[in-house]
């Protein structure tokens, strides 16, 4: 070997333990999975070039692959798609664990055209490695196009290869962390929030809306005659009912509101930038999709039907601080409980006090 091919060769080497130095100091940095693979993947850029590179997660429950995050070129199309199981070189590579080295995509039928069409880009190479942890594909990493348009080397397969086994744990490691989350914040019955999460997450809302200037309203309901259910058909059809309202509340509110379980069978909806008006609106739909929703229609005895109360209060206009909220929007819950059940009642606003000819401090009847 000459000895520029050595000064090369020895470059090489130390620009790759450089990138998995880098690649290490990204795993114990952060437990995001798009942060810690931009900067992996960022790292791979520098040292292999390639005009386009994407990460694609495997989605379990289909054995598709979406683009989970890419980067060049017409890269911004691509997110969100997905690729049927096999489809692809990428589909190829996660359904086979193997890795591929595919110098001209056009001579390779595996190769799925599709996606430049999306993107608006001309692929001509390809590098593809699998993520796999414990014999297990989490996903690829997709190399498009090398230097200056050129192909890619074994060289540099063997170096995504080790990239991969890194960016494997990471994922793993962020997945892992998102499910002790989770529990952390989840109820169990019904995949709502817990009401642990919900104090915090009300509290951070109140001061964005105090340093915004715009609404939160909070709706506290409860299922009339809950009671009856287990009584009549035990705790555990009680339990499935509630799971039920978990599942139509998280179909019907928006990617904004926090549903939560406050406990027994009563709910909250905290709602950011909602004014009372339109928080009353959404409680009447609620209600209303309770009073249809057939509940325990799996059962001999099913399906039974059920009605909710529902209370609703706004900040700043009925509280000034999260824990008066709450209060107010379960006394009119109350109310509606006091009444017909079934229906809809929202707080009414303090009154400011009257102007008067002299100059008198006003008393608010608010907490």
């Amino acid at each position: 070997m000459r000895g520029k091919d050595l000064l090369r060769e020895l470059q090489r080497t130390v620009d790759e333990l450089a990138v998995l130095n880098e690649i290490g100091k990204a795993l114990t940095s952060s437990l995001d999975i798009g942060e810690v693979m931009h900067v992996i993947l960022a790292k791979v850029s520098e040292l292999l070039k390639p005009s386009n590179w994407s990460l694609l997660l495997k989605d379990h429950a289909t054995g598709e692959l979406y683009f989970h995050a890419a980067v060049g070129e017409g890269s911004d199309r691509l997110l969100g798609l997905r690729l049927k199981p096999g489809e692809g070189i990428a589909g190829w590579v996660s359904q086979h664990n193997q890795p591929l080295l595919v110098p001209n995509v056009h001579a390779d039928p595996r190769f799925a055209s599709r996606f430049d069409k999306a993107s608006r880009f001309h692929t001509k190479s390809i590098l593809c490695v699998p993520l796999t942890f414990k014999d297990r594909t989490l996903g690829v990493i997709e190399l498009v196009n090398g230097p200056r348009d050129g192909a890619f080397h074994e060289e540099d397969l063997r170096i995504l290869g080790t990239v991969a086994e890194f960016s494997a744990i990471a994922i793993e490691n962020a997945r892992n962390f998102h499910k002790v989350q989770e529990l952390t914040v989840l109820d169990d019955h019904t995949g709502l929030f817990n009401s642990r999460h919900m104090k915090r997450q009300l509290e951070q809302e109140v001061v964005r809306a105090t340093r915004f200037g715009h609404p939160v309203s909070v709706i506290f309901f409860d299922l009339d005659y809950f009671k009856r259910v287990n009584d009549s058909h035990g705790h555990q059809a009680g339990s499935q009912v509630l799971h039920e309202i978990g599942r139509l509340l998280l179909k019907t509110l928006r990617s904004t509101d926090v549903p939560v379980r406050y406990g027994g069978d009563e709910f909250m909806i905290v709602m950011p930038e909602t004014s009372k008006d339109q928080a009353v609106a959404a409680a009447r739909r609620i209600g209303g999709q309770i009073a249809r929703q057939p509940f325990l229609a799996d059962k001999p005895y099913g399906p039974i039907k059920l009605t909710a109360s529902l209370g609703v209060a706004a900040f700043p206009d009925d509280a000034r601080d999260p824990e008066n909220l709450i209060r107010r929007a379960d006394e009119a819950m109350y109310h509606v409980k006091a009444s017909e059940r079934g229906g809809v009642f929202a707080a009414v606003s303090p009154k400011p006090p009257e102007r008067t000819g002299t100059l008198t401090a006003g008393v608010s009847s608010e907490p």
